[in-house]
């Protein structure tokens, strides 16, 4: 993992399940130092983390708690990731990432024949973990979304993507529609800046800023320290329906 200096992720409701549950990470590391860090660096995500030294302590942790996702290390004395990873999929179903200062070929091969759902090589940034961890809990733990997303005195129709306010709606332009929809689509999930527009037309991401906030200005009683639509730092943003 890189330095993360200040971690820039600020404390937020992001990674709740479908019953609005606050998600469960198992972190498994030998290194008390990268261990601590990644748990404050996901707690600041969203996450509810629990960190283990090795695979003996995972074991009874996982015998004991539910977690919605693993976090593995490889290369731990003892028992290795590869094979508490083997162990967890012969018992559940639950998601795993490994982790690995080994970027082979054969070992990407053996973690995912065991069944891990993806692998991530030393170093790496703590964005791109979050980024992969949120990927794999909307592949493994679809969320239903609501038909309907209260926004204070607004509500978005998913079905029919339309804004209203006392039944009347809202206009808001086509930009500004594909943005409400994309966030709704994971409420209280960051999404990357770079999810949210057309790359091709807009490489930096800029426009969608613009967007953004031009969308607090229909939707936020103070565009300026906005409630629904979040500034997610490093990441992009989030929507947090009540």
């Amino acid at each position: 993992m890189t330095e993360t200096g200040s971690l820039s992720i600020r404390t937020a409701p992001v990674a709740a399940s479908a019953e609005g549950r606050q998600r469960h990470l198992l972190v498994v590391d030998d290194d008390n130092r990268i261990r601590e860090l990644l748990k404050e660096y996901l707690a600041r995500a969203g996450f509810r983390v629990t960190g283990a030294k090795d695979a003996s302590a995972a074991r009874r942790l996982i015998a004991s708690l539910d977690f919605d996702l693993l976090v593995l290390d490889v290369m731990m004395p003892g028992e290795d990731g590869f094979s508490l990873a083997a162990w967890v999929r012969g018992r559940q179903a639950t998601p795993v990432l490994m982790l690995t200062a080994r970027d082979s070929a054969r070992d990407r091969i053996e973690g995912l024949s065991l069944g891990a759902d993806d692998y991530l090589a030393k170093p790496f940034e703590p964005r791109e973990l979050v980024l992969r961890i949120e990927a794999i809990l909307r592949r493994t733990i679809p969320v239903a979304p609501a038909q309907r997303l209260r926004l204070g005195a607004f509500e978005f129709d998913l079905g029919r993507c339309e804004l209203l306010q006392d039944g009347a709606t809202v206009r808001l332009t086509e930009a500004e529609t594909k943005l409400l929809r994309r966030l709704a689509d994971t409420p209280h999930a960051p999404v990357d800046r770079l999810d949210l527009i057309d790359p091709d037309a807009d490489p930096t991401g800029r426009a969608v800023d613009v967007q953004v906030t031009r969308l607090r200005r229909k939707i936020e009683t103070d565009p300026k320290a906005p409630r629904y639509l979040q500034t997610v730092r490093g990441v992009g943003y989030l929507l947090a329906p009540d």
